[in-house]
C-alpha cells in the first residue's frame, strides 16, 4: 500500500504548478493553510487553473481542504509528505539521509 501511495504522490507532483502549490503551502501556509485566491495571487496564476491542480494534490493526500464561510482553505498534509520522503530514503537511498550538495567539487 505504501508503494501505491508514494506513486500517487509523486505523480501528483510531476506537474510544475502542483509542485509550486505544495512548496507555497509548506513555506507560507503550513497547517493554517491558505485561501485558494491567495494561492493564485502569490503564484501569479489564474484562479481558474488551480482547482484541477489542487484536486490532484488532494487525491494524492498531499493537501487537504476545509471551508471557512464561503472560502476554501488548503493546507499541507505533512504526514503524507513526511511518509513520502521517508519511503524514498528507506527504499531508494538505503536508509541514508538524503542531502543535496550544491556545487560539488569533482
Amino acid at each position: 500500500m505504501q508503494l501505491d501511495n508514494t506513486i500517487a504522490r509523486l505523480a501528483a507532483l510531476s506537474a510544475r504548478p502542483r509542485l509550486d502549490v505544495l512548496r507555497l503551502l509548506v513555506k507560507h501556509g503550513g497547517e493554517k493553510g491558505m485561501h485558494i485566491a491567495e494561492i493564485a495571487r502569490r503564484l501569479d496564476v489564474p484562479l481558474g487553473n488551480l482547482p484541477t491542480h489542487l484536486l490532484h494534490l488532494s487525491n494524492a493526500g498531499l493537501v487537504r481542504s476545509r471551508r471557512e464561510g464561503r472560502n476554501v482553505v488548503y493546507s499541507v498534509t505533512f504526514e503524507s509528505v513526511e511518509e513520502t520522503i521517508q519511503f524514498l530514503a528507506d527504499e531508494c537511498a538505503g536508509g541514508r539521509v538524503i542531502v543535496a550538495v550544491k556545487n560539488p567539487v569533482i
